[in-house]
């Protein structure tokens, strides 16, 4: 079980997530045959962040509804990237807390052997802080889920 080197699903989210122009990021995924999309979202409800990244997911097909496995693995990958955001702490408003995140969302095949199958990363990157504006900080969180 080996990673390939020029396809690191993980690095691909996080390049994505936090580009501005990411022409060069896209053009990797897709010479690599991945999918991927990105989003924006703010709220003081963790099931509103992994509502919206669900959505987008849908959306632009990188999981199919109706296919446990897809979402489950999504789900996991969401959850992994928020205790990074949350810094474990998975409650926002409970703890008086908001978050104003970009996402990226990757799937592909990022090992050697073909064999390994798919995975799913999801990125995100933004601000978590008191809902007071200025009261922010940057935070950044990554999940990365087997399909």
């Amino acid at each position: 079980m080996s990673l390939s080197k020029d396809s690191r699903i993980g690095r691909s989210a996080v390049l994505l997530v936090l580009s501005d122009t990411p022409v060069t990021e896209l053009e990797q995924i897709k010479k690599l045959q991945w999918k991927c999309c990105t989003g924006k979202v703010g709220s003081m409800e963790a099931q509103k962040v992994v509502a919206a990244i669900e959505t987008a997911s849908k959306k632009h097909e990188i999981i199919k509804t109706g296919l446990y496995r897809e979402g489950h693995a999504l789900y996991h990958a969401i959850v992994e990237a928020l205790h990074g955001v949350t810094r474990g702490q998975m409650q926002l408003g409970s703890m008086l807390r908001t978050v104003g995140l970009r996402f990226a969302v990757v799937r592909g095949t990022p090992y050697i052997n073909d064999h390994e199958g798919e995975w799913i990363a999801v990125s995100l990157y933004g601000t978590i802080g008191a809902p007071v504006k200025g009261a922010e900080h940057e935070t950044i969180g990554l999940g990365v889920n087997h399909i």
